[in-house]
């Protein structure tokens, strides 16, 4: 699951980061208000954790602006004790949970795991291409009606793939999603993990298409 973390307490940031991503978490990090909202509008995350207290933009009105826009990815914001009025105002304006500070970063994940649950109980909790399925509530993936044991990171690259059948991804966004920008594009990563799936998936690997000199593509139902 990719995150963005927005925090500028950088004790905080640091904790939170370090136990998220020991949990298999993506997390991308920022201090600054309008830096975040930049980020939410232009990067696809799978949750943000928004602090309401930020220089530049507070939390409160980056958040406005993004739901304004039309964007339903979960938010939850970080909160002080005292702050009980930003809360309820977080809430009505469109935050999905809150956590006051301080917290223990196992509780940060739970709501983080529930709310993308939410997300996708209301929108497609499962995913399938040919005799591939992928259940993003309980993070099963079965090929040909047989459980396939994956890691976070192929988990995620197939998940990616699959959510837009037919669509080309180079190995840079795929790298930007999966792995976040502190990896080298020039990595191999993104063709070693394909290899992978492509091998536990057995012959339903085929689905996962290389498109020369640009990517790769799931293939789409009748193709």
């Amino acid at each position: 699951m990719k995150i963005l973390l927005v925090e500028d307490e950088k004790q905080i940031a640091d904790f939170a980061k370090k136990g998220l991503t020991e949990q298999g978490f993506l997390v991308e990090h920022c201090a600054h208000g309008d830096e975040a909202l930049g980020l939410m509008l232009s990067q696809p995350y799978d949750a943000v954790v928004l602090d309401i207290m930020l220089p530049g933009r507070d939390g409160l009105s980056i958040l406005k602006q993004f739901r304004k826009k039309g964007h339903g990815t979960p938010v939850i914001l970080l909160t002080a004790r005292s702050e009980l009025d930003e809360r309820i105002e977080g809430l009505n304006t469109g935050a999905d949970d809150y956590l006051t500070k301080p917290f223990y970063v196992e509780e940060l994940a739970a709501r983080l795991h529930a709310v993308r649950r939410r997300a996708s109980d209301e929108g497609v909790s499962l995913l399938r291409s040919g005799e591939v399925t992928i259940n993003l509530i309980t993070r099963e993936v079965k090929s040909a009606g047989v459980v396939v044991k994956l890691t976070a990171r192929e988990f995620s690259l197939l998940e990616y793939l699959m959510r837009s059948p037919g669509r080309v991804y180079t190995r840079t966004q795929m790298i930007e999603h999966v792995w976040g920008y502190d990896f080298d594009p020039n990595t191999n990563l993104v063709d070693v993990h394909i290899q992978r799936l492509r091998k536990k998936l057995g012959g339903d690997g085929a689905f996962i298409e290389t498109i020369r000199g640009v990517g790769y593509r799931v293939r789409k139902e009748g193709e």
